[in-house]
């Protein structure tokens, strides 16, 4: 069983965030997901048709991440939390890459209501995770980068667990070991805000929506909620 923790420091930093950890175990990632392929499509189809677009750095969902990426040191411009990034690619392109069928529907969840998401290959995962301040002398392997090691900034935000940095600049970008693959059969995957009084019945249809997508493919999954009042959950 793994723990996830925010720390005491960013949970008085950022007093009203609500993470939402979904879990799913014995998942079937070289099955066909038709379901999320049909979602995919359905936003590609939107953003041709001007009836919908992804949330952009002037939406309050996104100005909030950039309030907090400058709080901690970095450029939002230059390294941009996850959704602004996949948001913006999207925007340009057309379309969501095509990854493997539990990345894309995480992708798909998280660009459709403008909020971050990320996953971690729980077999990978050492220890518990926690959400904390880094001191500097961590290390980070990027994903696709499996020779890169990179140091955090001291005061940067990061998902760590006991070995290394699973996530840089909060929800920037994930590690190379936690990976999700077509293979990973246990997962656990998290879709934040910085504003639950505004946004957390964003994260909780989200939340269903991932969920809804998994349980075709899984032996189970589940739904906890890490917040400063809550601050961790083991999953």
């Amino acid at each position: 069983m793994t723990t996830f923790r925010i720390s005491p420091a960013v949970a008085d930093a950022f007093a009203d965030t609500l993470i939402a950890v979904v879990t799913a175990t014995g998942l079937r990632g070289r099955e066909p997901w038709p379901a999320t392929t049909t979602v995919l499509e359905d936003l590609e189809r939107q953003l041709a048709d001007s009836t919908w677009a992804p949330a952009d750095e002037a939406d309050p969902r996104i100005e909030a991440w950039h309030t907090a990426y400058r709080s901690f040191g970095s450029n939002p411009r230059r390294i941009r939390p996850s959704v602004d990034a996949l948001g913006r690619r999207m925007a340009k392109k057309g379309t969501l890459p095509r990854i493997n069928p539990a990345v894309d529907s995480y992708n798909a969840v998280s660009v459709r209501h403008g909020l971050p998401a990320g996953a971690f290959d729980l077999d990978q995962v050492t220890g518990d995770v926690e959400i904390r301040y880094a001191d500097g002398s961590e290390t980070f392997t990027p994903l696709g980068e499996p020779e890169t090691v990179e140091n955090p900034k001291p005061g940067e935000i990061v998902y760590a667990d006991t070995t290394d940095v699973l996530t840089r600049h909060w929800n920037h970008r994930d590690a190379h070991r936690t990976r999700v693959t077509e293979d990973s059969t246990h997962v656990a995957f998290v879709l934040e805000t910085l504003h639950h009084a505004r946004d957390g019945h964003l994260l909780e249809t989200a939340a269903g929506e991932l969920r809804n997508l998994l349980t075709e493919h899984a032996a189970g999954s589940t739904v906890h909620y890490l917040s400063p009042a809550h601050p961790q959950v083991s999953v």
